[in-house]
């Protein structure tokens, strides 16, 4: 079985916000699908585009799969599903844990439900730095650059708040 290389987005802002990282965490690394090769530093940061909501806890991990990407996909909304029954209200809005496929090997893909690589996660501090901590050599396939030049880039234009938390996973 081939194993694919992927990069994950998690984030909480309700609840014990480093708990339910710590706790999705748990159940990647026990998943029979799902192996958990690296995990960041946990990093607080502001929200974004709906901002009249908590600070989020932030990190990326780096995990081994056999699993298409539609098949992740599908387990890692289930397993958000599992975590908080209600969803979060509306695009954007507050939950208590999200997943995002950020990179999956060097693919490009663009479907109705899917993009890889995440399409905004070169605008978003609080994806980047945490995939720095693991992957600062990853390259974009789309963009051609890699994860810290995009991080680099982004710190020039618009500085966002994203604050290392003394605690790892």
């Amino acid at each position: 079985m081939d194993q694919h290389i992927v990069y994950l987005s998690v984030g909480s802002n309700i609840g014990d916000k480093k708990k339910n990282l710590k706790h999705v965490i748990q159940l990647l690394r026990h998943h029979d699908q799902m192996a958990v090769l690296g995990v960041s530093s946990f990093y607080k940061t502001e929200p974004q585009n709906y901002t009249d909501q908590d600070w989020f806890v932030n990190a990326a991990l780096k995990i081994g799969t056999p699993l298409t990407p539609d098949g992740l996909l599908g387990a890692l909304k289930a397993l958000e599903k599992d975590l908080d029954r209600d969803g979060k209200p509306f695009r954007f809005g507050p939950r208590i844990i999200d997943l995002d496929i950020i990179f999956y090997d060097d693919l490009i893909l663009k479907t109705d439900h899917l993009e890889i690589p995440h399409p905004r996660m070169h605008e978003r501090c609080f994806v980047l730095v945490p995939i720095c901590d693991i992957g600062a050599q990853v390259n974009h396939p789309v963009l051609n650059l890699r994860s810290h030049e995009l991080l680099e880039k982004l710190k020039k234009q618009e500085p966002q708040k994203v604050i290392l938390l003394d605690e790892e996973a």
